[in-house]
């Protein structure tokens, strides 16, 4: 098997996976009770909140565990929009984000009336620090910019835009870090971020964690109420073990970056050229500013659902656009905002790759895709 589809999801861990099942054994008191059992969760709970703070550079009182990355975006977001509407109603984001910043923006503007503009990027994916000066208002109270663009894998000037909002104190800047934790390395306290979120699954951790860091003195209405877990800003009862599986599963992720990072950025680098070489194929992702473990390109000749089938016939494993929205074969939206045309922009795939895997991987998915290429190109002529 060649699992190609890391940015969709990752395999976890053996290791997280059992640290998830003993903890669930050993640890299963709800961390709110009264009680010894309780106390030993909570505690337990404490320990893994200064753990992940540690890694990721910030305070443990600014560590609020999630169940992923919609989660996290849609509290950063909505959260930020309505705690600080007083203040204004104008948001900014770019037309490359996830669905589940878009899709959050979308609904704030339509139902709840805040006025959002949504940035632009050029030919190779990047938002400029310029144009978003330009739309800087004095209404304008959250700036949201992904870090890692997950079709592309675009690195977006996230210092850049840091460093130009200090200038303006009353707009909060969130970032979507979920595509770049653990790849691209990110100092959220140097770069000014206020609100960031990344998600467990897309490190080798398990699905329905995540973690949304808020800055001290950020105020967010809580999406969730209930009993005021989570620093009262995610009510609900704290998934212990699946939060001390992300602890583990970030741990071990930025061990292995520090150990594989030149492999992972020499197969991608060695897997595009390969690509650009090949009759039909148009590779998307741009080689310089890009994380090192994404790869996108389209086949215009071919249909991308048919290209993805037919790998997976040969156990080889890669996606469409992004997976919230690859099932409903719709055009990248990323693509075209790149101003790619109408082919290319349905017709793209991308493989994204892990620290687990090693330079053997290319040769036979460059065979496997040429022989895939030539015979549907001759079937859909």
């Amino acid at each position: 098997m060649l699992y190609l589809d890391n940015s969709a999801t990752t395999m976890p861990y053996p290791e997280v996976i059992s640290t998830f099942t003993q903890v669930t054994k050993d640890y299963f008191a709800n961390p709110s009770s009264l009680h010894k059992l309780g106390s030993e969760a909570e505690s337990l709970l404490t320990e893994t909140r200064k753990q992940v703070a540690h890694l990721l550079g910030v305070d443990e009182q600014e560590i609020v565990f999630t169940s992923g990355g919609t989660e996290g975006n849609n509290l950063a977001i909505k959260g930020a929009a309505f705690a600080n509407k007083n203040n204004g109603k104008h948001l900014i984001t770019s037309l490359i984000e996830h669905p589940s910043v878009l899709e959050t923006f979308k609904q704030l503007e339509e139902v709840f009336g805040f006025e959002v503009t949504y940035l632009p990027v050029d030919e190779h994916g990047y938002v400029t620090c310029d144009k978003l000066k330009q739309e800087l208002r004095d209404d304008t109270i959250l700036v949201s910019i992904m870090h890692v663009n997950n079709e592309v894998g675009t690195i977006q000037p996230i210092n850049e835009i840091g460093e130009l909002l200090r200038a303006y104190p009353n707009i909060l800047f969130h970032v979507d870090h979920v595509q770049g934790v653990a790849k691209v390395p990110l100092d959220f306290k140097r770069v000014n971020i206020d609100l960031c979120t990344i998600s467990g699954h897309k490190f080798h951790g398990l699905n329905g964690t995540g973690a949304l860091f808020v800055r001290k003195g950020v105020q967010l209405l809580p999406i969730f109420t209930g009993g005021s877990q989570e620093l009262q800003l995610r009510s609900g009862t704290e998934s212990l073990a699946g939060n001390i599986a992300l602890a583990k599963a970030l741990r071990m992720s930025m061990e292995q970056f520090k150990e594989k990072q030149s492999t992972l950025k020499e197969i991608q680098t060695r897997l595009m050229r390969e690509l650009i070489k090949m009759d039909g194929v148009i590779v998307n992702t741009p080689f310089e500013q890009v994380a090192p473990h994404i790869i996108n390109f389209s086949v215009p000749k071919v249909k991308a659902e048919v290209l993805v089938h037919y790998l997976s016939e040969h156990n080889i494993f890669v996606s469409t656009t992004s997976a919230c929205s690859s099932r409903r074969k719709s055009i990248s939206h990323t693509l075209v905002a790149m101003n790619k045309s109408q082919d290319i922009a349905t017709s793209s795939i991308r493989v994204s790759l892990s620290f687990e895997q090693s330079k053997e991987i290319i040769a036979p998915f460059i065979e496997r895709l040429s022989d895939g290429i030539i015979k549907l190109s001759k079937v859909m002529r």
